[in-house]
């Protein structure tokens, strides 16, 4: 699978609205039970097949550099550094020299969503689309993105932020993109790719689909939030092959 597609975790922000209960660490390296979140990430990309990841890193970089090294839970881990807040959008374009396929998967480092992988990227190469975005059922949230789908799966619109009304789906947060439409994106500038690129590229006709999952998007955002995760993924994608010791230097 790591040949089809790379990961790629967006884990650069501050989180500054879980600092009441992280303090200056990102959130990628909050707790659940006795795990950084990003250790869940990680076993569910081994998990479905991969051995690489990439971690677009900027805010407290060194803190994830140093938990985790150049090898973790099976995976080989390189990092992409922003100096500067480039915002999701610039983040990417600023890994892409580190992309060693056409595809990128791309995930947020502060939620979880048990979609299969293999299956997103199947329905991906099915559609010959340029971004698939997975999509799960609204769940009263007013503060996360959403998408309004054609019966077909095409995207026909994206919103930000607002109450949910009619047929609208979250947007989970999970995409894979072609890295030719990555390319377009200009390198070292903030941009949001939420809010500016997805719009962009429906007016520009690219072929955007939704992928439906039934399952929830699970994020640690806030501090209410994160409380709920700790219950909700206690149990989520241990690692039941190895210990961390050793999956960090194997």
């Amino acid at each position: 699978m790591h040949s089809a597609a790379d990961p790629i975790i967006l884990c650069g922000g501050a989180g500054t609205r879980l600092r009441s209960v992280t303090g200056e660490a990102p959130k990628s390296l909050a707790r659940i039970g006795k795990r950084p979140f990003l250790e869940i990430l990680f076993n569910q990309l081994r998990r479905h097949g991969f051995d690489r990841v990439i971690l677009a890193v900027g805010y407290q970089k060194d803190l994830i550099l140093s938990h985790f090294g150049e090898q973790a839970f099976g995976l080989r881990i390189a990092y992409s550094v922003e100096l500067t807040p480039l915002g999701t959008g610039g983040a990417i374009r600023n890994a892409l020299t580190l992309m060693q396929s056409d595809a990128a998967l791309i995930m947020n480092g502060d939620s979880y969503t048990d979609v299969n992988s293999r299956e997103l990227l199947a329905d991906f190469q099915r559609a010959n689309a340029d971004l698939s975005v997975v999509a799960v059922p609204a769940d009263g949230r007013e503060d996360c993105g959403s998408l309004t789908v054609d019966p077909d799966g095409s995207i026909r619109g994206f919103r930000e932020k607002q109450v949910l009304t009619g047929k609208a789906f979250l947007n989970a947060g999970i995409y894979i993109a072609r890295k030719r439409i990555l390319e377009e994106i200009a390198a070292g500038i903030p941009v949001s790719l939420e809010t500016e690129l997805f719009p962009r590229w429906l007016r520009e006709g690219k072929n955007l689909r939704a992928f439906h999952h039934p399952g929830e998007c699970i994020d640690i955002g806030t501090p209410d939030r994160f409380k709920n995760a700790q219950m909700a993924l206690a149990n989520t994608e241990l690692n039941q092959s190895s210990t961390k010791q050793e999956a960090r230097h194997a």
